[in-house]
């Protein structure tokens, strides 16, 4: 009867110890996210099941005439230029930040009757429209509560760049785990006969269901 010999062992012994360094902190950073993303997952499957009622926020006011006409007079300007879109001005800006606490980035929508900012947000929207011809502000926020925010989370919508920067990086940690778990589940098949016949129906049971039920 054939036996490994030492160095085998000591190699093999080296790689064991490696990749359940490696698949322990690789599922150390990714835990908090995959909970995340397991339970809004299911949330997302079930998202007509799911009832929320929208709580919608508005706010009103009015920008003096003078600064109408500027606003007028730079709406004109662009409108002229062919633009349709520009940032807002930095005192409309501060205006929105000192009356509503209230930050507006991106680009807004510019014409002759108004100036219209989208601004999209995790969970809910939100908007807000200067009337030129009066100088009436409106804004409106809908929030659609923290289910709705987790699952705009889960699909990084209007999350910005930290947010799809953490996405990226746990994607990668998960890759990791999944990974060395394969490598780990190789090294241990020998004494666990049922391992690889238990991955090969994590494959095939969705190839089955999507051939068979999805159309």
């Amino acid at each position: 009867m054939k036996t490994a010999s030492a160095p085998d062992n000591r190699r093999r012994a080296y790689w064991l110890k490696t990749l359940h360094e490696w698949h322990w902190v690789s599922s150390a950073l990714c835990l908090i996210g995959m909970i995340l993303f397991a339970v809004t997952g299911f949330t997302l499957n079930h998202a007509s099941q799911i009832e929320s009622k929208p709580r919608i926020t508005t706010l009103r006011a009015s920008v003096d005439a003078a600064q109408r006409e500027r606003l007028a007079q730079q709406a004109g300007e662009i409108v002229k230029a062919r633009k349709g879109r520009a940032e807002l001005p930095a005192e409309l800006q501060a205006w929105a930040k000192k009356n509503w606490q209230l930050d507006t980035p991106g680009e807004a929508e510019w014409s002759d009757e108004e100036i219209y900012l989208s601004l999209p947000r995790p969970g809910g929207d939100a908007w807000m429209r200067l009337n030129l011809d009066d100088g009436e502000v409106e804004y409106e926020r809908t929030d659609r509560g923290w289910i709705s925010y987790l699952n705009d989370l889960h699909k990084g919508r209007h999350t910005g760049v930290a947010w799809s920067w953490f996405i990226d990086i746990f994607a990668g940690a998960a890759l990791v785990f999944s990974i060395t778990g394969l490598f780990i589940l190789k090294m241990h098949a020998g004494n666990r006969p049922f391992t690889w016949p238990m991955v090969g129906m994590g494959l095939v049971i969705p190839v089955l269901l999507a051939l068979l039920f999805i159309h």
